[in-house]
């Protein structure tokens, strides 16, 4: 495996929470620094050394509500 990709998102009790993406690996941080410190921990955790992937891709998604006045 090349790369895994995880999707980040805003935490609604604050914080972010990471979710890859065709593997069952999730994880959260309070900083985005802190987060991305759990997804490499998380990574090397769920993967063997000859199967983890040498890139980790973060797409953070930030939600915004606008209103239509």
């Amino acid at each position: 495996m090349n790369e895994i990709i995880f999707l980040v998102e805003e935490d609604i009790e604050g914080g972010y929470i990471a979710k890859a993406l065709g593997e069952s690996i999730i994880t959260q941080g309070d900083t985005l620094e802190e987060l991305k410190k759990n997804v490499k921990d998380a990574v090397n955790c769920h993967f063997e050394d000859d199967k983890k992937p040498k890139l980790i891709r973060l797409h953070i998604v930030k939600e915004e509500v606008l209103p239509n006045v």
